[in-house]
């Protein structure tokens, strides 16, 4: 029996002489949105099947009275982690369709929305660890941070839309010539 064909293995696309990458700096920030964007759902959703595990098993270090402040935090640090990482799928589909965004806004933007996915989430994970009085930790004070930096980059998302252009995704060319729509 012969076995199945395999999917060639891709060759590295660094210049062995200058060091520099081949790969178009988009296509990087898109790799990078994607992978970061999937591992973020990943980790928080499986943060969330926790916390409803401790909800089901009536574990009472979750569910006292006592502990609101911290089921709370939890709770939101689950929730903004699974809401960012489908934000960061969508920014890399969003920068996939807005190839005339100028670099640096992108770059920038990019970097502000992968700041916010750590922080908030962590600010609210923090907050809710250590409790005092009823009142979260010092942690939430990264919260107001990430905050900041998703208004950033949801801002210069919002403002490249302006350089879309249905014609040129629609009828972009492929490597063969043919285009999209006669596919």
């Amino acid at each position: 029996m012969k076995p199945p064909d395999r999917a060639p293995i891709p060759v590295s696309t660094e210049n062995k002489s200058t060091g520099a990458s081949s790969v178009p700096p988009t296509a990087l920030l898109i790799r990078r949105h994607l992978r970061f964007g999937w591992w973020t759902l990943l980790i928080f959703l499986t943060a969330g099947l926790a916390l409803e595990a401790l909800h089901g098993l009536k574990v009472g270090a979750y569910l006292n009275v006592s502990n609101e402040t911290r089921r709370l935090m939890l709770t939101l640090a689950h929730a903004d982690g699974t809401l960012l990482g489908l934000v960061n799928l969508g920014f890399a589909a969003t920068a996939r369709v807005l190839p005339a965004w100028p670099e640096p806004n992108k770059r920038f933007a990019s970097a502000s929305l992968l700041g916010a996915t750590v922080l908030m989430p962590a600010g609210f994970f923090l907050g809710g660890l250590f409790i005092y009085a009823g009142d979260p930790g010092l942690g939430i004070l990264l919260v107001p941070a990430g905050g900041i930096l998703l208004f950033t980059a949801v801002l210069l998302t919002a403002v490249a839309l302006k350089y879309f252009s249905a014609e040129a995704i629609l009828f972009e060319q492929d490597k063969g010539g043919a285009s999209r729509r006669a596919r």
